[in-house]
Order: C-alpha cells, then sequence, then structure tokens
C-alpha cells in the first residue's frame, strides 16, 4: 500500500496515517476508498522505489490521475459553457473553456481549497517550494477531480467542477482572448507581419521539462520567459509583449493630451 511507501516531511506523517476527513468535507464527498484522494495527492518524488513499481498496476502518485482528471474536467467545463452561454458560437465557447481550464485557473481554484498543504512531496521538493508552484497546485486539483470521479461517479465529480468553476465561467461577459491571437491580430494590422517566436532553450528533466521561449516585434524590447511548455511559454510571452505595447500606447495618448 502507498501508505508504507510514501515519505513526507508534514508533521512526520505518512499519507496513510493522516486525517483528509477535513479536506473531503471541502469536496462535497466522503470517500469508500481513501486510497484515491491520497494518491491524488501524492508526488512522484515522495515514493523513493517508484523505478520498481510492477508495470501492469496504477503507480500511487497523482500524474496519472492527473491524466484523467483533466479530461473529465474538460468535458464538465465545456457543459457548462454549452448551458451558459447558448448564443455564442464554438469559436467563444472554445476561448472559454480554455480560460477555464488553464493552469493559472486550476491554481487558484486548488490554493482556494488549500491542496498544497495537503500533498505529499519528498523533503528536497518541499524545500523548493513544491506546495506553492502553480504547475503542481493544477495537476494535483486535476488529480482529485480523478479521485472523486474513481471512487463516486461521474455526477460526483460533475457536482464538484460546477460548484468550483461556475461562477468564474459565468463571470466573463465576454470570451477572454487568446494572449497569441491578441498580439498577431496587432502586430498584422499595424503593418508588422506576424510575431517572430523562437525557442530559446530547454532545460530540466523529462518529468518536469522548462521552455525559455522569446517573441519579437519590430520597435519593442524582445520579452523571455520561461513555461512548462513550449506552448505556455509562448503564450505568457505575448501576454507580456501586449502588456509593453499597451503601456506604450497609454503612454502616447497621455502625451497627446498634454500637448493639447
Amino acid at each position: 500500500m502507498v501508505g508504507n511507501k510514501v515519505i513526507t516531511e508534514k508533521k512526520n506523517k505518512k499519507p496513510g496515517e493522516t486525517d483528509l476527513s477535513a479536506l473531503q468535507k471541502k469536496l462535497g464527498h466522503r470517500f469508500k476508498d481513501e486510497q484515491y484522494l491520497r494518491t491524488a495527492l501524492t508526488h512522484a518524488s515522495a515514493i523513493p522505489d517508484r523505478g520498481n513499481a510492477n508495470p501492469a498496476h496504477h503507480h500511487y502518485y497523482y500524474e496519472q490521475l492527473e491524466f484523467l482528471g483533466d479530461r473529465v474536467l474538460s468535458l464538465v467545463v465545456a457543459h457548462l459553457i454549452y448551458d451558459i452561454f447558448p448564443a455564442e458560437n464554438e469559436g467563444d465557447w472554445a476561448k472559454r473553456h480554455a480560460e477555464a481550464v488553464r493552469e493559472t485557473t486550476l491554481a487558484r481554484i486548488s490554493t482556494k481549497l488549500e491542496l498544497g498543504s495537503e500533498m505529499f512531496l519528498s523533503s528536497s521538493e518541499q524545500r523548493s517550494g513544491g506546495r506553492k508552484k502553480k504547475a503542481m497546485l493544477a495537476d494535483v486539483l486535476e488529480a482529485v477531480i480523478a479521485a472523486l470521479y474513481l471512487d463516486g461517479g461521474y455526477n460526483v465529480a460533475r457536482k464538484f467542477v460546477e460548484r468550483e468553476w461556475r461562477d468564474f465561467v459565468a463571470g466573463a461577459p465576454r470570451p477572454p482572448e487568446d494572449p497569441k491571437t491578441r498580439l498577431q491580430e496587432w502586430s498584422q494590422g499595424h503593418g508588422q507581419g506576424l510575431p517572430a517566436y523562437d525557442l530559446v532553450s530547454r532545460s530540466g528533466p523529462d518529468h518536469a521539462p522548462e521552455f525559455t521561449v522569446s517573441v519579437t516585434i519590430e520597435g519593442f524590447e524582445t520579452v523571455t520567459v520561461t513555461g512548462e511548455s513550449k506552448r505556455k511559454a509562448e503564450k505568457k510571452a505575448a501576454d507580456l509583449m501586449m502588456r509593453q505595447i499597451e503601456e506604450r500606447e497609454k503612454q502616447a495618448k497621455t502625451g497627446d493630451k498634454k500637448d493639447v
């Protein structure tokens, strides 16, 4: 059982010995098999002999559950958007969906539920700030959704997602614009052509890579950022470039008013 394998420095308790009743109350579900929830909270670094795991069995850490939870979350959020915004087209729905399931949104909800403090980590991962890493908080939330789905079925997972996401989805009067799309439209609208994205470097282990990407538009300072994937890094770079453009345009308007 994973409770005999996992090492956690949080109050020197192992997952099998930790009371998760308060968290289950927050989630709105009493688990029949708590192992699902403990697995959803366990980082791979907390299982020292995971390399010897039986390949025919599921592993007792959250990455595999994250895969399943991502799909459950995607379906429920898609249904929410379909119900709340019936007059919009598929393109607008896609923008809303992307915003609702992106890492920042998941990390915010995960923080609200205090999942970071419930995670089982190795000592080194905790020292590196693992409980506050946005990527890990988002991944664990998806794993928890999978745990709810496996233990209670689709309706249990659906009710949880709807409760935590409904206000966020319904609160946006207009579909959010993808930062890369916004930057491309601005650039082409000002005769600049397409923004130039370049992969500067890739570092880190295979299970936690880091991509450094730059974006360049003539007349503006090149923006360079790092993200967990090339796509995410490009979005972050585009967002920062748009902020630079908007700040310059704001300053130009202010200057025009002073000259009048």
